[in-house]
């Protein structure tokens, strides 16, 4: 899992178009946060992402582009994307998941997709790292309001 205060990894993912996403793309423009799904199946992760679309006005105003990241291939990610009528881009991997890519790995013998969330700043730099094998703990809103306001941009805020 990536570590607070660390340079972040120049991940390449690929949205639900088969467009490919670089991390460092959103460098010296926004910062990303993004939220790993166990998987587009879990009742558990969709209600973290109705929390995150939500907020999306929050997070913007504050300077933060939000992303979703799922395990799924890129058609099954875009046919749930469309179910369910989420507005935020929705990531999977070129090679490999998502979650692989940051150290989000598979628990308890292999059979449980482990979820979270990560905040990289503008420059690059990992403001927050958050990772949990049950669904319930891997979405830390608290901690990632807690990034946001500590990101610095004057006059904004996320509640």
């Amino acid at each position: 899992m990536l570590q607070t205060g660390s340079p972040a990894p120049d991940v390449v993912l690929e949205d639900t178009d088969g467009r490919a996403v670089r991390l460092s793309d959103y460098q010296g423009e926004h910062a990303v946060l993004i939220y790993f799904m166990r998987s587009t199946s879990c009742p558990v992760c969709n209600r973290h992402v109705q929390d995150l679309v939500r907020r999306r006005d929050e997070f913007e105003a504050g300077g933060v582009q939000v992303l979703v990241a799922v395990p799924e291939d890129r058609q099954e990610a875009a046919a749930w994307k469309a179910r369910r009528g989420i507005p935020l881009p929705v990531l999977v991997g070129r090679r490999g998941t998502p979650h692989e890519m940051i150290g989000l790995s598979r628990k308890v013998f292999g059979s449980m997709q482990q979820s979270g969330s990560v905040l990289i700043d503008s420059r690059g730099v990992v403001r927050h790292a958050h990772g949990a094998t049950m669904p319930t703990g891997g979405y830390d809103k608290k901690g990632i309001i807690a990034a946001v306001q500590g990101l610095g941009r004057p006059g904004r805020s996320v509640r």
